[in-house]
Protein backbone atom coordinates (compact mmCIF):
# COMPACT_ATOMS: atom_id res chain seq x y z
CA UNK A 1 0.00 0.00 0.00
CA UNK A 2 1.12 3.83 -0.47
CA UNK A 3 -0.20 7.06 0.54
CA UNK A 4 -2.72 6.92 -1.94
CA UNK A 5 -4.82 3.80 -0.60
CA UNK A 6 -7.93 4.43 0.75
CA UNK A 7 -9.67 2.02 2.72
CA UNK A 8 -12.54 2.44 5.05
CA UNK A 9 -13.83 0.29 7.99
CA UNK A 10 -17.35 0.71 8.01
CA UNK A 11 -19.93 2.90 6.02
CA UNK A 12 -19.97 5.68 8.10
CA UNK A 13 -16.36 5.70 7.77
CA UNK A 14 -16.48 6.47 3.77
CA UNK A 15 -19.69 9.02 4.17
CA UNK A 16 -17.85 11.13 6.10
CA UNK A 17 -14.92 10.92 3.72
CA UNK A 18 -17.16 11.51 0.43
CA UNK A 19 -18.63 14.76 2.52
CA UNK A 20 -15.52 16.34 4.01
CA UNK A 21 -13.94 15.44 0.46
CA UNK A 22 -16.73 17.05 -1.37
CA UNK A 23 -16.94 13.94 -3.63
CA UNK A 24 -19.35 14.22 -6.73
CA UNK A 25 -19.96 10.88 -7.81
CA UNK A 26 -19.16 6.98 -6.67
CA UNK A 27 -18.45 4.29 -9.44
CA UNK A 28 -19.27 0.95 -8.42
CA UNK A 29 -17.22 -1.64 -9.98
CA UNK A 30 -16.96 -5.17 -10.83
CA UNK A 31 -15.02 -7.50 -13.68
CA UNK A 32 -16.95 -10.16 -15.99
CA UNK A 33 -16.07 -13.04 -17.56
CA UNK A 34 -13.88 -12.30 -20.15
CA UNK A 35 -12.03 -9.73 -17.35
CA UNK A 36 -13.49 -6.43 -18.59
CA UNK A 37 -14.12 -3.96 -16.08
CA UNK A 38 -17.80 -2.87 -16.34
CA UNK A 39 -19.17 0.37 -13.68
CA UNK A 40 -22.50 2.07 -13.12
CA UNK A 41 -21.98 4.91 -11.30
CA UNK A 42 -24.26 7.05 -8.54
CA UNK A 43 -24.30 10.94 -7.88
CA UNK A 44 -22.77 10.86 -4.45
CA UNK A 45 -25.54 12.29 -2.59
CA UNK A 46 -27.28 9.05 -3.43
CA UNK A 47 -25.43 6.75 -1.74
CA UNK A 48 -26.34 6.10 2.06
CA UNK A 49 -25.67 3.26 4.49
CA UNK A 50 -28.26 1.08 3.20
CA UNK A 51 -26.61 1.28 -0.41
CA UNK A 52 -23.11 0.59 1.08
CA UNK A 53 -24.52 -2.10 3.44
CA UNK A 54 -27.00 -3.71 1.12
CA UNK A 55 -25.29 -3.09 -2.41
CA UNK A 56 -26.33 -1.53 -6.07
CA UNK A 57 -28.81 -3.75 -7.81
CA UNK A 58 -27.95 -4.52 -11.60
CA UNK A 59 -29.18 -6.12 -14.85
CA UNK A 60 -26.86 -9.59 -14.81
CA UNK A 61 -28.48 -10.63 -17.96
CA UNK A 62 -26.51 -7.89 -20.33
CA UNK A 63 -23.49 -9.18 -18.64
CA UNK A 64 -22.21 -11.61 -21.33
CA UNK A 65 -21.99 -15.45 -19.91
CA UNK A 66 -23.91 -14.90 -16.33
CA UNK A 67 -27.85 -14.81 -15.90
CA UNK A 68 -31.04 -15.55 -17.82
CA UNK A 69 -32.94 -12.70 -18.95
CA UNK A 70 -35.66 -14.38 -16.25
CA UNK A 71 -33.10 -14.34 -13.23
CA UNK A 72 -31.27 -11.39 -14.33
CA UNK A 73 -31.13 -9.46 -10.98
CA UNK A 74 -27.98 -9.47 -9.14
CA UNK A 75 -26.37 -7.09 -6.63
CA UNK A 76 -23.05 -5.26 -6.37
CA UNK A 77 -22.02 -5.86 -2.93
CA UNK A 78 -18.94 -3.18 -2.34
CA UNK A 79 -15.78 -3.81 -0.97
CA UNK A 80 -14.75 -0.55 1.32
CA UNK A 81 -11.11 -1.70 1.84
CA UNK A 82 -10.56 -0.93 -2.26
CA UNK A 83 -11.57 2.33 -2.71
CA UNK A 84 -9.97 4.74 -5.33
CA UNK A 85 -9.78 8.05 -7.17
CA UNK A 86 -11.18 7.88 -10.67
CA UNK A 87 -7.83 9.84 -12.16
CA UNK A 88 -10.04 10.19 -15.50
CA UNK A 89 -13.97 11.76 -14.32
CA UNK A 90 -14.32 15.66 -15.01
CA UNK A 91 -15.93 15.12 -11.76
CA UNK A 92 -14.34 14.41 -8.40
CA UNK A 93 -15.02 10.76 -8.51
CA UNK A 94 -14.23 7.68 -6.03
CA UNK A 95 -14.40 4.24 -7.32
CA UNK A 96 -15.70 0.95 -5.38
CA UNK A 97 -14.35 -2.70 -6.33
CA UNK A 98 -17.48 -4.73 -5.70
CA UNK A 99 -17.74 -8.72 -5.79
CA UNK A 100 -21.37 -9.46 -7.07
CA UNK A 101 -23.95 -12.06 -5.24
CA UNK A 102 -27.64 -13.02 -6.13
CA UNK A 103 -30.27 -10.63 -4.09
CA UNK A 104 -30.89 -11.27 -0.57
CA UNK A 105 -27.62 -13.22 -0.20
CA UNK A 106 -23.71 -11.99 0.87
CA UNK A 107 -22.52 -14.66 -0.91
CA UNK A 108 -20.24 -14.87 -3.95
CA UNK A 109 -21.86 -15.27 -7.41
CA UNK A 110 -20.48 -18.75 -8.82
CA UNK A 111 -19.35 -17.20 -11.70
CA UNK A 112 -18.11 -13.77 -10.53
CA UNK A 113 -14.64 -13.72 -11.46
CA UNK A 114 -13.20 -11.60 -7.82
CA UNK A 115 -15.27 -13.84 -5.66
CA UNK A 116 -13.95 -16.91 -6.94
CA UNK A 117 -10.69 -15.70 -6.46
CA UNK A 118 -11.41 -14.78 -2.94
CA UNK A 119 -12.50 -18.48 -2.77
CA UNK A 120 -9.35 -19.50 -3.88
CA UNK A 121 -7.45 -17.49 -1.10
CA UNK A 122 -10.05 -19.32 1.22
CA UNK A 123 -8.85 -22.65 0.07
CA UNK A 124 -5.34 -21.45 0.61
CA UNK A 125 -5.67 -21.40 3.83
CA UNK A 126 -8.44 -23.85 4.45
CA UNK A 127 -5.71 -26.72 3.25
CA UNK A 128 -3.33 -25.88 5.41
CA UNK A 129 -0.51 -25.54 2.45
CA UNK A 130 -0.27 -21.88 3.52
CA UNK A 131 -1.64 -18.44 4.10
CA UNK A 132 -0.98 -15.92 1.92
CA UNK A 133 -0.43 -16.10 -1.46
CA UNK A 134 1.87 -13.59 -3.41
CA UNK A 135 1.54 -12.97 -7.01
CA UNK A 136 3.60 -10.36 -8.98
CA UNK A 137 2.87 -10.36 -12.75
CA UNK A 138 4.76 -8.32 -15.47
CA UNK A 139 2.42 -6.79 -17.97
CA UNK A 140 3.40 -6.22 -21.38
CA UNK A 141 1.24 -3.92 -23.60
CA UNK A 142 0.96 -1.86 -27.31
CA UNK A 143 1.05 1.70 -27.76
CA UNK A 144 0.14 3.27 -31.40
CA UNK A 145 -1.22 5.58 -33.01
CA UNK A 146 -3.45 4.87 -34.77
CA UNK A 147 -5.34 1.69 -35.61
CA UNK A 148 -8.64 0.98 -37.85
CA UNK A 149 -10.84 -2.09 -37.86
CA UNK A 150 -12.95 -3.81 -40.42
CA UNK A 151 -15.00 -7.35 -39.49
CA UNK A 152 -17.89 -6.42 -41.87
CA UNK A 153 -19.01 -9.98 -44.32
CA UNK A 154 -17.77 -7.75 -47.08
CA UNK A 155 -14.88 -5.84 -45.82
CA UNK A 156 -12.40 -7.38 -43.13
CA UNK A 157 -8.84 -6.05 -41.87
CA UNK A 158 -6.85 -4.11 -39.78
CA UNK A 159 -4.06 -1.44 -40.54
CA UNK A 160 -1.97 -0.25 -37.59
CA UNK A 161 0.26 2.98 -37.21
CA UNK A 162 2.63 3.94 -34.98
CA UNK A 163 5.78 6.52 -35.13
CA UNK A 164 7.87 3.80 -33.73
CA UNK A 165 7.57 1.19 -36.17
CA UNK A 166 10.28 0.22 -38.70
CA UNK A 167 7.91 0.29 -41.23
CA UNK A 168 7.98 4.08 -41.05
CA UNK A 169 11.59 4.29 -41.53
CA UNK A 170 10.98 5.63 -44.85
CA UNK A 171 7.80 7.82 -44.54
CA UNK A 172 7.86 11.12 -45.46
CA UNK A 173 6.18 13.40 -42.43
CA UNK A 174 5.52 17.25 -42.93
CA UNK A 175 7.95 17.23 -40.56
CA UNK A 176 10.82 15.25 -41.36
CA UNK A 177 11.26 11.65 -40.79
CA UNK A 178 14.26 11.50 -37.73
CA UNK A 179 14.68 8.07 -38.40
CA UNK A 180 15.51 6.81 -34.67
CA UNK A 181 13.19 4.00 -33.92
CA UNK A 182 13.22 0.58 -32.72
CA UNK A 183 14.07 -2.74 -35.49
CA UNK A 184 11.98 -5.86 -35.48
CA UNK A 185 12.40 -7.73 -32.39
CA UNK A 186 15.19 -4.60 -31.08
CA UNK A 187 13.02 -2.63 -28.91
CA UNK A 188 14.53 -3.70 -25.13
CA UNK A 189 15.35 -0.75 -23.15
CA UNK A 190 16.84 1.44 -25.74
CA UNK A 191 17.55 4.81 -24.51
CA UNK A 192 15.86 7.94 -26.05
CA UNK A 193 14.91 9.08 -29.33
CA UNK A 194 14.86 5.26 -30.41
CA UNK A 195 12.48 4.95 -26.88
CA UNK A 196 9.54 7.47 -28.03
CA UNK A 197 7.17 6.49 -25.24
CA UNK A 198 9.04 7.09 -21.97
CA UNK A 199 7.34 9.90 -20.95
CA UNK A 200 3.48 8.20 -21.64
CA UNK A 201 4.97 5.35 -19.59
CA UNK A 202 5.70 8.13 -16.44
CA UNK A 203 2.21 9.27 -16.68
CA UNK A 204 1.07 5.97 -16.65
CA UNK A 205 3.28 5.03 -13.75
CA UNK A 206 2.31 8.02 -11.85
CA UNK A 207 -1.35 7.71 -12.33
CA UNK A 208 -1.45 4.09 -11.40
CA UNK A 209 0.41 5.04 -8.25
CA UNK A 210 -2.42 7.75 -7.44
CA UNK A 211 -5.06 5.31 -7.21
CA UNK A 212 -3.42 3.18 -4.54
CA UNK A 213 -0.91 1.02 -6.69
CA UNK A 214 2.60 0.18 -5.63
CA UNK A 215 4.30 0.58 -8.65
CA UNK A 216 8.33 0.19 -9.26
CA UNK A 217 9.90 1.16 -12.76
CA UNK A 218 9.04 1.08 -16.47
CA UNK A 219 10.59 0.37 -19.94
CA UNK A 220 10.03 -0.60 -23.63
CA UNK A 221 9.77 -4.09 -24.58
CA UNK A 222 11.27 -6.08 -27.27
CA UNK A 223 8.89 -5.19 -29.73
CA UNK A 224 8.76 -1.55 -31.62
CA UNK A 225 5.74 0.28 -29.68
CA UNK A 226 5.86 -2.23 -26.74
CA UNK A 227 5.84 -1.45 -22.77
CA UNK A 228 6.16 -2.75 -19.79
CA UNK A 229 5.61 -1.07 -16.64
CA UNK A 230 6.39 -2.57 -13.22
CA UNK A 231 4.34 -2.17 -9.79
CA UNK A 232 4.84 -4.73 -6.77
CA UNK A 233 3.74 -7.80 -6.00
CA UNK A 234 0.35 -8.13 -3.74
CA UNK A 235 -1.74 -10.57 -2.40
CA UNK A 236 -3.94 -12.96 -4.74
CA UNK A 237 -7.07 -10.75 -4.30
CA UNK A 238 -5.27 -7.29 -4.36
CA UNK A 239 -3.01 -7.90 -7.14
CA UNK A 240 -5.95 -8.71 -9.55
CA UNK A 241 -7.64 -5.58 -8.39
CA UNK A 242 -4.30 -4.01 -9.27
CA UNK A 243 -4.47 -5.53 -12.86
CA UNK A 244 -8.08 -3.85 -13.54
CA UNK A 245 -6.68 -1.14 -12.54
CA UNK A 246 -3.64 -0.86 -14.63
CA UNK A 247 -5.41 -1.41 -17.90
CA UNK A 248 -7.95 0.89 -16.80
CA UNK A 249 -4.80 3.51 -16.56
CA UNK A 250 -3.06 2.09 -19.67
CA UNK A 251 -6.02 2.60 -21.82
CA UNK A 252 -6.83 6.06 -20.67
CA UNK A 253 -3.93 7.49 -19.91
CA UNK A 254 -2.93 6.62 -23.99
CA UNK A 255 -6.10 7.76 -25.12
CA UNK A 256 -5.61 11.42 -23.46
CA UNK A 257 -2.44 11.28 -25.00
CA UNK A 258 -4.14 10.61 -28.66
CA UNK A 259 -3.06 7.35 -28.68
CA UNK A 260 -4.46 4.00 -28.66
CA UNK A 261 -3.30 1.02 -26.16
CA UNK A 262 -3.85 -2.70 -26.27
CA UNK A 263 -3.02 -5.87 -24.59
CA UNK A 264 -3.68 -8.30 -27.55
CA UNK A 265 -0.90 -10.79 -26.94
CA UNK A 266 0.25 -10.61 -31.00
CA UNK A 267 -1.24 -7.56 -32.53
CA UNK A 268 1.69 -7.85 -35.03
CA UNK A 269 2.95 -10.86 -37.49
CA UNK A 270 6.70 -10.82 -37.15
CA UNK A 271 7.72 -9.10 -33.90
CA UNK A 272 7.35 -10.18 -30.53
CA UNK A 273 3.94 -10.48 -28.67
CA UNK A 274 2.70 -9.27 -25.85
CA UNK A 275 3.34 -11.68 -22.70
CA UNK A 276 1.94 -11.56 -18.55
CA UNK A 277 4.67 -13.55 -16.51
CA UNK A 278 3.17 -14.48 -13.47
CA UNK A 279 5.54 -14.05 -10.53
CA UNK A 280 3.94 -16.59 -7.28
CA UNK A 281 4.60 -17.86 -3.71
CA UNK A 282 3.57 -19.12 -0.82
CA UNK A 283 3.92 -18.35 3.16
CA UNK A 284 2.92 -18.86 6.45
CA UNK A 285 3.00 -17.28 9.61
CA UNK A 286 5.31 -14.57 8.18
CA UNK A 287 7.50 -17.01 6.69
CA UNK A 288 8.39 -17.89 3.05
CA UNK A 289 7.51 -21.48 2.07
CA UNK A 290 9.59 -21.74 -1.42
CA UNK A 291 12.92 -21.10 0.06
CA UNK A 292 14.79 -24.70 0.35
CA UNK A 293 17.34 -26.64 -0.12
CA UNK A 294 16.75 -28.08 -3.28
CA UNK A 295 17.01 -26.90 -7.11
CA UNK A 296 18.07 -22.92 -7.20
CA UNK A 297 17.24 -22.80 -3.61
CA UNK A 298 13.72 -23.95 -3.79
CA UNK A 299 11.87 -26.15 -1.70
CA UNK A 300 9.94 -29.27 -2.02
CA UNK A 301 6.78 -27.54 -1.75
CA UNK A 302 8.34 -24.98 -4.49
CA UNK A 303 9.01 -28.04 -6.72
CA UNK A 304 5.47 -29.42 -5.85
CA UNK A 305 3.87 -26.56 -6.80
CA UNK A 306 5.72 -26.17 -9.90
CA UNK A 307 4.51 -30.19 -10.64
CA UNK A 308 1.02 -29.00 -10.11
CA UNK A 309 1.45 -25.94 -12.70
CA UNK A 310 3.27 -28.20 -15.20
CA UNK A 311 0.55 -31.20 -14.90
CA UNK A 312 -2.10 -28.88 -15.10
CA UNK A 313 -1.06 -26.44 -17.66
CA UNK A 314 -2.61 -26.59 -20.42
CA UNK A 315 -6.52 -26.59 -18.82
CA UNK A 316 -4.83 -23.61 -17.71
CA UNK A 317 -4.01 -22.35 -21.04
CA UNK A 318 -7.80 -21.73 -20.76
CA UNK A 319 -7.81 -18.97 -18.56
CA UNK A 320 -4.29 -17.89 -18.88
CA UNK A 321 -4.15 -17.71 -22.63
CA UNK A 322 -7.88 -16.89 -23.36
CA UNK A 323 -8.11 -15.43 -26.70
CA UNK A 324 -7.59 -16.60 -29.99
CA UNK A 325 -5.44 -14.49 -30.48
CA UNK A 326 -3.37 -15.94 -27.67
CA UNK A 327 -2.48 -19.01 -29.80
CA UNK A 328 -0.37 -16.57 -32.00
CA UNK A 329 1.75 -15.62 -29.74
CA UNK A 330 2.59 -18.94 -28.16
CA UNK A 331 5.07 -20.14 -31.11
CA UNK A 332 8.53 -20.36 -30.93
CA UNK A 333 11.40 -18.01 -32.02
CA UNK A 334 9.46 -15.08 -30.14
CA UNK A 335 10.93 -15.42 -26.68
CA UNK A 336 7.10 -17.29 -25.97
CA UNK A 337 7.15 -20.05 -23.22
CA UNK A 338 5.53 -22.80 -25.08
CA UNK A 339 7.69 -26.10 -23.67
CA UNK A 340 6.19 -27.05 -20.24
CA UNK A 341 9.21 -27.38 -18.62
CA UNK A 342 11.07 -25.24 -15.47
CA UNK A 343 14.81 -23.90 -15.24
CA UNK A 344 16.56 -21.77 -13.66
CA UNK A 345 16.84 -18.23 -15.10
CA UNK A 346 15.84 -19.49 -18.68
CA UNK A 347 13.31 -17.21 -20.36
CA UNK A 348 12.47 -20.18 -22.80
CA UNK A 349 11.22 -22.63 -19.73
CA UNK A 350 7.36 -22.28 -19.17
CA UNK A 351 8.20 -22.29 -15.62
CA UNK A 352 11.44 -20.01 -14.57
CA UNK A 353 12.89 -19.52 -11.10
CA UNK A 354 14.55 -16.21 -10.94
CA UNK A 355 17.56 -15.89 -8.55
CA UNK A 356 17.42 -14.44 -5.10
CA UNK A 357 19.79 -14.57 -3.06
CA UNK A 358 16.84 -13.74 0.58
CA UNK A 359 14.52 -16.55 1.05
CA UNK A 360 11.68 -14.17 0.57
CA UNK A 361 12.61 -13.94 -2.81
CA UNK A 362 12.28 -17.03 -4.01
CA UNK A 363 9.03 -17.71 -6.27
CA UNK A 364 7.81 -19.06 -9.49
CA UNK A 365 7.85 -17.45 -12.74
CA UNK A 366 4.98 -18.84 -14.72
CA UNK A 367 5.70 -17.18 -18.18
CA UNK A 368 2.88 -18.60 -20.54
CA UNK A 369 -0.16 -16.30 -19.18
CA UNK A 370 -0.94 -13.16 -21.46
CA UNK A 371 -2.43 -9.84 -20.83
CA UNK A 372 -6.26 -10.87 -21.73
CA UNK A 373 -6.48 -13.71 -19.40
CA UNK A 374 -9.24 -12.35 -16.60
CA UNK A 375 -6.85 -12.25 -13.57
CA UNK A 376 -9.20 -13.04 -10.95
CA UNK A 377 -9.41 -16.34 -12.90
CA UNK A 378 -6.15 -17.20 -14.04
CA UNK A 379 -4.37 -16.10 -10.74
CA UNK A 380 -6.84 -18.73 -8.70
CA UNK A 381 -7.01 -21.29 -11.25
CA UNK A 382 -2.66 -20.95 -11.26
CA UNK A 383 -3.45 -21.40 -7.12
CA UNK A 384 -5.43 -24.52 -7.43
CA UNK A 385 -2.70 -26.44 -9.84
CA UNK A 386 0.20 -25.56 -7.52
CA UNK A 387 -2.06 -26.91 -4.31
CA UNK A 388 -2.95 -29.63 -6.34
CA UNK A 389 0.79 -30.47 -6.84
CA UNK A 390 1.25 -29.35 -3.21
CA UNK A 391 -0.94 -32.19 -2.03
CA UNK A 392 -0.56 -34.70 -4.52
CA UNK A 393 3.91 -34.51 -4.37
CA UNK A 394 3.47 -34.01 -7.73
CA UNK A 395 7.35 -33.26 -8.75
CA UNK A 396 8.41 -32.02 -11.82
CA UNK A 397 11.31 -34.06 -12.41
CA UNK A 398 14.58 -32.65 -13.59
CA UNK A 399 15.36 -29.05 -14.43
CA UNK A 400 15.75 -28.31 -17.84
CA UNK A 401 19.13 -25.86 -18.07
CA UNK A 402 19.59 -25.06 -21.55
CA UNK A 403 17.85 -23.19 -24.66
CA UNK A 404 14.83 -24.85 -24.83
CA UNK A 405 14.59 -23.32 -28.67
CA UNK A 406 17.29 -25.46 -29.45
CA UNK A 407 16.39 -29.17 -28.31
CA UNK A 408 17.27 -31.62 -31.00
CA UNK A 409 13.72 -33.04 -32.28
CA UNK A 410 14.84 -36.49 -29.98
CA UNK A 411 14.76 -33.88 -26.78
CA UNK A 412 11.86 -32.19 -27.86
CA UNK A 413 9.83 -34.95 -28.36
CA UNK A 414 10.16 -35.63 -24.59
CA UNK A 415 8.62 -32.37 -23.57
CA UNK A 416 4.94 -31.63 -22.95
CA UNK A 417 4.02 -28.21 -24.99
CA UNK A 418 1.24 -25.58 -24.43
CA UNK A 419 -2.16 -25.63 -26.32
CA UNK A 420 -1.74 -24.59 -29.77
CA UNK A 421 -5.35 -22.87 -29.68
CA UNK A 422 -7.94 -21.65 -27.69
CA UNK A 423 -10.25 -24.89 -29.32
CA UNK A 424 -7.42 -27.22 -27.70
CA UNK A 425 -6.81 -25.74 -24.58
CA UNK A 426 -10.77 -25.45 -23.97
CA UNK A 427 -11.11 -29.11 -24.89
CA UNK A 428 -8.06 -29.42 -22.03
CA UNK A 429 -10.35 -27.56 -19.46
CA UNK A 430 -12.94 -30.05 -20.12
CA UNK A 431 -11.30 -32.94 -19.57
CA UNK A 432 -8.89 -31.36 -16.46
CA UNK A 433 -10.44 -29.35 -13.66
CA UNK A 434 -11.55 -31.91 -10.62
CA UNK A 435 -8.24 -29.70 -9.22
CA UNK A 436 -10.38 -26.43 -9.85
CA UNK A 437 -13.67 -27.48 -8.39
CA UNK A 438 -11.89 -28.47 -4.40
CA UNK A 439 -14.09 -26.63 -2.02
CA UNK A 440 -16.32 -25.21 -4.57
CA UNK A 441 -13.41 -22.52 -5.70
CA UNK A 442 -14.74 -22.86 -9.00
CA UNK A 443 -17.56 -24.73 -10.06
CA UNK A 444 -18.71 -27.22 -12.57
CA UNK A 445 -21.19 -24.48 -13.58
CA UNK A 446 -18.83 -21.52 -14.08
CA UNK A 447 -16.27 -23.75 -16.11
CA UNK A 448 -19.26 -24.22 -18.50
CA UNK A 449 -20.08 -21.25 -18.92
CA UNK A 450 -16.63 -20.00 -19.58
CA UNK A 451 -16.04 -22.91 -21.97
CA UNK A 452 -19.37 -21.68 -23.65
CA UNK A 453 -18.78 -17.93 -24.17
CA UNK A 454 -15.11 -19.14 -25.53
CA UNK A 455 -16.34 -21.42 -28.01
CA UNK A 456 -18.69 -18.25 -29.00
CA UNK A 457 -15.59 -16.73 -30.09
CA UNK A 458 -14.00 -19.95 -31.76
CA UNK A 459 -16.21 -20.50 -33.71
CA UNK A 460 -16.63 -16.75 -34.65
CA UNK A 461 -12.67 -17.24 -35.91
CA UNK A 462 -12.67 -20.56 -37.42
CA UNK A 463 -15.66 -19.88 -39.42
CA UNK A 464 -14.77 -15.82 -40.76
CA UNK A 465 -12.65 -15.98 -44.25
CA UNK A 466 -8.98 -14.15 -43.42
CA UNK A 467 -7.98 -11.71 -45.52
CA UNK A 468 -4.31 -14.49 -45.67
CA UNK A 469 -6.86 -16.69 -47.15
CA UNK A 470 -7.45 -14.73 -50.17
CA UNK A 471 -3.58 -13.70 -50.46
CA UNK A 472 -2.95 -17.70 -50.52
CA UNK A 473 -6.06 -18.98 -52.35
CA UNK A 474 -8.13 -16.14 -54.22
CA UNK A 475 -6.60 -17.07 -57.26
CA UNK A 476 -5.70 -20.33 -56.99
Amino acid sequence: MNKYTLSFKSPAELLKYIEEQDVQYVDFNFTDLRGKWHHITFRASYVDKDILDSGVYFDGSSIAGWRAIHESDMTLRPDLSRVTYDPFSAQKTIKILCDVSEPGTTKGYGRDPRSIAKAAEAYLRKSGAGDTAFFGPEIEFFIFDSVRIHADPHHVGYQLDSVEGPYNSGRDYPTGNMGHRPTVKGGYVPEAPVDSLSDIRSEMLTVLESMGVSVEKHHHEVASSQCELGMRFATLVACADNVQMYKHVVHNVAHSYGKTATFMPKPIFGDNGSGMHVHQSIWKSGKPLFAGGEYEGLSETALYYIGGILKHARALNAFTNPTTNSYKRLVPGYEAPVLLAYSKGNRSASCRIPYSAAPGGKRVEVRFPDPLANPYLAFAAMLMAGLDGIENKIHPGTGLDKDLYHLTPEEAAKVPSACGSLRDALEALKADHAFLLKNDVFTKDVIDAFIALKMEEVERIERSPHPTEYSLYYSS
